[in-house]
């Protein structure tokens, strides 16, 4: 029997459906991400302690998450990425929480972030989150790559999760901090039968993958893929992210998304992040001359600090 829950988050009558696609308005100019959920949250009060994550709170706090989308949406941010990056129906399992209600958590975050843009008086875009395998494990797997799985099965891992999420109709789906182009390349395949658009983001050290591989191989798994709208990093060093940015849009032609985190180190053992934030908001330029179209933060960087990018992309 599965535990005492809160009701299914009902938001009464959706949003209606985006002007532009996303991939439109990146053909346009430049798009402002979302900063770090988790770090918005612990601003919050939340307890984020558990393997779940940020996660957990969509069963037990929906309310929270929407706050915390509210929070960026309130300091400018155009996209909002869903609370599902650790969501996983293995890691709801380990939690009593059965398959049924792991699904109708998945639509719920997408809902959740629906719910926050809706009252924003202009376009938001919301972003399915979909982490790498090592974000299940909890263990800081998703820094390493190199799972021991083959593409085949790295593909049925995912592929209940996106059915999920794409079923919930989010804008696009962010396959993001993803450590191996094997990884890459089975969510590409996965994603490409529900038809939605994608952007693909690798987590990196220096010029490579946090598997090893370089990144001119790891982007041109995307290169020709007309449902990729952006490719790039994001949840690196702020200073990794300066250098690679021109070589995804060399490799791909594609606008790209570019969201480090603060610079600060992620302890896995600790379960805690250790060293200075390195992440200055006047980064953006270079990023935007080297090709980024879709800019934030991810770790570590909150709603004052996507603000500051609101305020240079706008002035």
């Amino acid at each position: 029997m599965e535990p005492d829950r809160p009701p299914h988050v009902s938001a009464g009558p959706a949003q209606g459906p985006p002007v532009r696609t996303l991939g439109a308005a990146l053909a346009e100019g430049t798009v402002l991400l979302d900063g770090g959920l988790s770090n918005q949250l612990e601003a919050q009060g939340c307890d984020l302690s558990d393997a779940l994550w940020s996660a957990r709170l969509l069963a037990d706090a929906p309310h929270q998450i929407e706050a915390a989308h509210t929070a960026y949406v309130r300091a400018g941010a155009q996209v909002l990425i869903t609370a599902s990056y650790q969501a996983t129906f293995e890691g709801f399992e380990r939690h009593g929480i059965g398959r049924v209600r792991a699904a109708e958590l998945l639509a719920d975050s997408v809902e959740l972030a629906r719910r926050a843009g809706a009252g924003a008086g202009r376009q938001i875009w919301v972003a399915a989150s979909v982490g790498p395998y090592g974000a299940m494990l909890a263990d800081g797997s998703e820094y390493r790559g190199r799972y021991g799985l083959s593409v085949r099965e790295l593909e049925r891992f995912h592929r209940p999760r996106v059915a999920a999420l794409a079923a919930a109709r989010p804008d696009v789906l962010a396959l993001e901090t993803v450590p191996d182009m094997d990884e890459a390349e089975a969510l590409l395949r996965v994603a490409g039968e529900f038809g939605l658009p994608v952007w693909l983001s690798y987590s990196v050290a220096g010029e490579r993958t946090r598997a090893g591989q370089p990144l001119a191989e790891a982007f041109g798994v995307a290169a020709g893929n007309g449902q990729v709208v952006a490719v790039g990093v994001n949840c690196c060093d702020p200073a990794d992210a300066d250098r690679v940015v021109g070589t995804a849009a060399a490799v791909t032609g594609k606008p790209v998304v570019v969201y480090p985190n603060s610079g600060e180190r992620w302890d896995a053992e600790r379960r805690a992040w250790a060293g200075d934030s390195t992440f200055d908001a006047g980064r953006v330029r270079a990023w935007q001359e080297a090709g980024a179209r879709l800019v934030g933060g991810c770790c570590r960087i909150g709603p004052a600090r996507i603000g500051e990018l609101a305020e240079l992309l706008t002035a």
